[in-house]
C-alpha cells in the first residue's frame, strides 16, 4: 500500500458531505456559502477556553491573511493544515515523487483523500506545538494538563470543521472553495479594520477614519503622519488607501488582459482563429505558494522557540514584508526578503504550470485533440509544444515577477489588507464573478446544461 491509499485511508476518519444527487440551484448554493461564511465568523469569534493570552502572539499580519488564522479562536490554525497538505502532494506528484496519473478519476479521487487525511496530520502536530509551545500561558509548566488537553482538542476541532466545510463547498454544495472564501473574509475583516477600526494603539486610533475624526476634533491633525508618518508604526495611512485603490484597479485590469496565439481549426474548414492566454498566466498562484511556505516557515519557528530556544526575532524580520521605513531603518532584511520572494514566486510560478497541466507540452497536446493547429505548422504535439513555449515560459515568468511586483509594493506602501491580501482578494473575487455569471447563464438556458455535460 502507498503513501496516498494509507494517507487516504486517514482522511476517511472525518465524515464528509456528500455529493448532490441534482446540482443545487444557485439561490440554495448562495445561502449554503453563506451559511459557510458564518460558520467560519463563528469559529473565529470563539475564544479558546483555557488560555490565558491570544493577543500577545507574535504573528505576521501575512500569516492571519494567507493561513486564516485568528489567534487565540477555534480557527487558530485557519486552512494552514488543508493547504500545507495539498502543497506538499502536489509538489511530490508534479516532481515524480510519488506516481499518480490525476487525469484518471480514481487517482484524483485518492489524491483529494490523501490531501485530506495529510491535513489532518498537519492539524494534530499544529495543534500539538501551539499547545507544548506553551505561548497561551504565562508559566505554561504551571498548567494542568488536563486544560492543555482541552485545548488541544479545540484546536484541532476547529481545524476538522475547516476542513469539513472547505469540502463540503468544493462538492458542490456552496460556490467556488472554502480555502479562497476564507482568505477572502480574513482581507476584507483586514480592511475594515483598518479603514474603521475605533480601538487605539500607542495613544492613536488604529482605523484611519476614527484617527482623523480624533485629529480633527481636537485641532492636532499631523498631515504627515495622516499620509504616511504612521506607518511606522505599522498602522494605516492614506498613502496606503490611495495603493490600496490602484493596486485593485491594476490587478483587475491585468487579470482580464488576453494574449492571443494564431490557430486554424482544421475540422472545420480551416477557419483562422485564436486561442487566448491569459496575461496573468499563473493568477496569483506564485505570491499565494510563497506566502504559504514563508507562513509555515514562521509559523514553525515561533512554535519552536520556547523548545529550542531560538531567536525567531532575528530570522523573522527577513521574512517579513517590509515598508518604507524598513528600507530606510534596516535595508538588508527588506532587500534579502524582496530577493527570496521574486525567487520563490518565479520558483513557484514554473513549477505550477508543470504540475497543473499549463506547461507547453499539456496545451499541445489539448490543441491536437481539439483538430487545432497553428498556421504553417505541421499538427504535431511535439512541434506544437515547442511554438507555445515561446509563449508560455516568458508569460509564466513575467505573470509571476509582476504579481510579486504587486504584492511587494503594496506592502511597502502599507496597502490596505497588505499587498499580497489584495492580490489574492481581487482574484478571488473575479473568480466568482465568473462562477456567478456562468451559473446564472446556466439556469436561464437549461439546454446549455446538456452541451457542457450537467
Amino acid at each position: 500500500m502507498g503513501i496516498i491509499e494509507i494517507l487516504a485511508k486517514i482522511g476517511l476518519v472525518i465524515p464528509s458531505a456528500p455529493r448532490p444527487v441534482r446540482r443545487p440551484s444557485l439561490g440554495r448554493r448562495l445561502m449554503y456559502t453563506g451559511l459557510a461564511v458564518l460558520a467560519y465568523i463563528l469559529l473565529s469569534s470563539t475564544p479558546l477556553y483555557g488560555i490565558e493570552r491570544a493577543g500577545q502572539l507574535q504573528f505576521s499580519p501575512i500569516i492571519a491573511i494567507v493561513l486564516a488564522m485568528t489567534a487565540g479562536t477555534l480557527a487558530q490554525l485557519g486552512i494552514g493544515p488543508i493547504v500545507t497538505g495539498g502543497l506538499i502532494l502536489q509538489i511530490l506528484v508534479g516532481a515524480k515523487i510519488i506516481n499518480l496519473d490525476l487525469n484518471d478519476p480514481e487517482a484524483r479521487k485518492n489524491f483529494t483523500l490523501a490531501s485530506k487525511g495529510l491535513g489532518i496530520i498537519l492539524a494534530v502536530v499544529e495543534a500539538l506545538g501551539f499547545v507544548i509551545s506553551g505561548i497561551y500561558w504565562t508559566f505554561p509548566h504551571t498548567v494542568s494538563i488536563w486544560i492543555k488537553l482541552l485545548v488541544f482538542v479545540q484546536l484541532l476541532w476547529g481545524s476538522i470543521v475547516i476542513i469539513m466545510i472547505d469540502e463540503a463547498i468544493q462538492k458542490g454544495w456552496g460556490l467556488g472553495s472554502g480555502v479562497s472564501l476564507f482568505i477572502l473574509i480574513g482581507v476584507a475583516q483586514k480592511i475594515f479594520s483598518e479603514l474603521l477600526s475605533p480601538y487605539s494603539f500607542q495613544g492613536q486610533a488604529i482605523g484611519l477614519i476614527p484617527y482623523l475624526v480624533d485629529a480633527l476634533r481636537n485641532g492636532a491633525l499631523n498631515i504627515y503622519d495622516f499620509v504616511i508618518g504612521r506607518l511606522m508604526l505599522g498602522l494605516p495611512t492614506l498613502t496606503g488607501l490611495i495603493v490600496t485603490i490602484i493596486l485593485i484597479v491594476i490587478i483587475t485590469y491585468l487579470t482580464v488582459a488576453k494574449i492571443n496565439v494564431p490557430i486554424v481549426l482544421t475540422r472545420y474548414g480551416g477557419i483562422r482563429s485564436r486561442v487566448p492566454l491569459q496575461l496573468l498566466y499563473v493568477t496569483n498562484i506564485p505570491v499565494l505558494l510563497t506566502s504559504i511556505l514563508i507562513s509555515d516557515i514562521i509559523l514553525i519557528l515561533t512554535l519552536l522557540r520556547n523548545i529550542i530556544n531560538i531567536d525567531v526575532d532575528s530570522i523573522r524580520i527577513y521574512l517579513s514584508p517590509p515598508t518604507i521605513y524598513h528600507f530606510i531603518v534596516r535595508p538588508l532584511p527588506a532587500v534579502v526578503y524582496t530577493i527570496i520572494f521574486f525567487g520563490l514566486c518565479v520558483l513557484f510560478g514554473i513549477l505550477w504550470i508543470e504540475i497543473g497541466g499549463l506547461n507547453p507540452e499539456a496545451q499541445a497536446e489539448n490543441l491536437v485533440k481539439a483538430g487545432l493547429d497553428i498556421p504553417g505548422m505541421r499538427r504535431s504535439t511535439k512541434i506544437l509544444a515547442t511554438y507555445l513555449a515561446r509563449y508560455i515560459y516568458p508569460l509564466t515568468i513575467f505573470s509571476s515577477i509582476i504579481v510579486a511586483v504587486i504584492a511587494l509594493v503594496g506592502d511597502i506602501f502599507g496597502s490596505f489588507g497588505t499587498g499580497t491580501g489584495i492580490l489574492l482578494a481581487v482574484g478571488i473575487v473575479y473568480n466568482y464573478y465568473q462562477i456567478l455569471a456562468y451559473e446564472r447563464t446556466i439556469e436561464m438556458y437549461p439546454l446549455l446544461r446538456r452541451l457542457v455535460g450537467e
